[in-house]
């Protein structure tokens, strides 16, 4: 069994706890408006790896991660879209006693046993793109059943997990906005934490590159401390 591997970067620290190596694989469904990756899209791209030989690069960290109380974190693309060789690291890790997370937006290949991949996951970051069917298509360009049914497999989890929602200026800006999302959230298990990200322009020469159109063409990036004053009203409201 091979993976399709966009990159790996060694020492990240916003992916989950302590000092992280990220392994963003190939591969997503989505078109979300707001994505900075467009080149991890196509699981025809990236590097073939097998899992032992990934599992035994990682393991290399593992002095950095037990002094920090960090692990392995997945991303992507989507990383539920290869659920076969992503169970089968995950499994490997955590015989290792490494802790693991997956960087999600619920959204795998057909045949995904969301339960089994999660039952070797510690902690999940939950991207949540939107909290209505047309809210989500807008910014994803396909249906929210998908990613119900990753909530139901996540809701009959162990997993703790960190809610993450990107800010884009007059479109998910709004305190009635942040209601409505407070409200999906709430019918999550085990969340610990909430984090809104302010939209930037980052990823935008990428589409320039790969010739692609922008779908966010003239949309300014989201003010930072707009986003900041967002996150303090809805720690309020979750309290």
């Amino acid at each position: 069994m091979l993976g399709q591997i966009h990159s790996i970067e060694t020492m990240g620290l916003v992916d989950g706890p302590g000092i992280r190596s990220v392994v963003f694989l190939q591969g997503c469904l989505l078109r979300c408006c707001f994505c900075h990756n467009p080149d991890t899209w196509s699981l025809k791209d990236g590097k073939a790896v097998s899992p032992e030989e990934l599992v035994k690069k990682l393991i290399r960290f593992r002095p950095y991660f037990e002094k920090s109380g960090g692990g392995v974190t997945f991303s992507g693309g989507e990383p539920l879209l290869q659920p076969g060789f992503l169970e089968e690291v995950l499994f490997r890790l955590r015989n290792e006693g490494i802790h693991t997370a997956i960087d999600t937006a619920g959204v795998g290949a057909r045949e995904c046993n969301y339960g089994k991949v999660l039952k070797y996951t510690d902690l999940v970051l939950f991207d949540v793109k939107h909290y209505t069917s047309e809210g989500y298509k807008r910014i994803t360009g396909r249906d929210i059943g998908e990613t119900t049914r990753f909530i139901e497999a996540l809701n009959a989890s162990q997993c703790k997990v960190w809610i993450r929602h990107v800010v884009i200026p007059d479109l998910t800006d709004s305190r009635e906005h942040l209601v409505e999302l407070k409200n999906y959230i709430s019918q999550i298990s085990n969340v610990e934490k909430v984090e809104l990200l302010p939209y930037h322009l980052l990823g935008v020469n990428k589409y320039k590159v790969m010739d692609i159109p922008y779908p966010l063409e003239g949309v300014a990036a989201m003010n930072v401390e707009k986003t900041k004053q967002l996150q303090l009203e809805l720690f309020h409201m979750w309290k």
